[in-house]
Formats: structure tokens, sequence, C-alpha cells
């Protein structure tokens, strides 16, 4: 295997721990905010629902609807910068200010090694597709 695709791989499975990690923090958040019980159920289990829909229509892999990258990259925002705002919330701002640095690094490699040509890796252009003055 290649050492960019190892690196893509290994990037591929951290994304989904920060995930789940940041549905943890909406939920940690939402079952604190408040003095209601019901309001903390409510939150507790209602944000993270909504950001999970949220990743389910536009931002999984097999999303139900596939809007322009730009959007995509803001549903991400929301739900993984969410999960970070929530971390800060709860009372870890350096927690969170890690998790937000990871969550960027980590969006930032998925997207260039996503985009990038095949044959990039070597320094030469891709022999197939159009010419690069056609782009």
């Amino acid at each position: 295997m290649p050492t960019e695709r190892r690196w893509y791989a290994a990037n591929e499975l951290l994304a989904f721990p920060l995930e789940l990690a940041a549905l943890a923090c909406l939920c940690w958040w939402g079952s604190t905010t408040g003095d209601d019980v019901g309001l903390h159920i409510l939150l507790g289990a209602g944000t993270p629902l909504a950001a999970i829909v949220l990743w389910a229509l536009f931002a999984a892999p097999r999303a139900r609807l596939r809007p322009r990258l730009p959007f995509v990259l803001a549903v991400k925002a929301v739900v993984l910068g969410g999960g970070a705002a929530a971390l800060y919330g709860v009372g870890h701002p350096i927690a969170a200010a890690a998790m937000a640095v990871v969550v960027v690094a980590n969006t930032t490699a998925a997207e260039a090694f996503r985009h990038r040509p095949a044959g990039s890796h070597t320094g030469r252009a891709a022999t197939s597709g159009p010419p690069a003055s056609d782009l």
C-alpha cells in the first residue's frame, strides 16, 4: 500500500471516533444545560439526534442528499464544531480547543486526500484526463 494511501486510511479511521466524540459531547452538554430535568432529557437526546439527522442527510459517505462541497463542509463544521463548543460549554476549554484543532486538521487532510489527482504523490501530473490548461 502506498504511503499516501496509508495516511488517507489512518485519517479516515480517526474521523469516525471524532464524529462519535462530537455526539457524546453534544449529549453531555445537553444533559447538563438548564435546571429542569425535562430540559436535560430533551437537550441531552435532541441535540445529538439533530446532529445525526444533519449528518445522515448531508455529510455521511452515503448521505441521502448530495449537496455541493461548501454545504457539506458547513454541516461538518456545525456538527463537529458543535461538539467542541459543547465540550467548552461543560467547562473543558483546553479539551475543546484540542478537539477543534484535531477536527480541523482531520477535515482538511480528508479533503486534500480526496481531491488530489492520481499520480500526484510522485510529483507528476496525472496521465489521464484533460490537460491542465483545459481546467
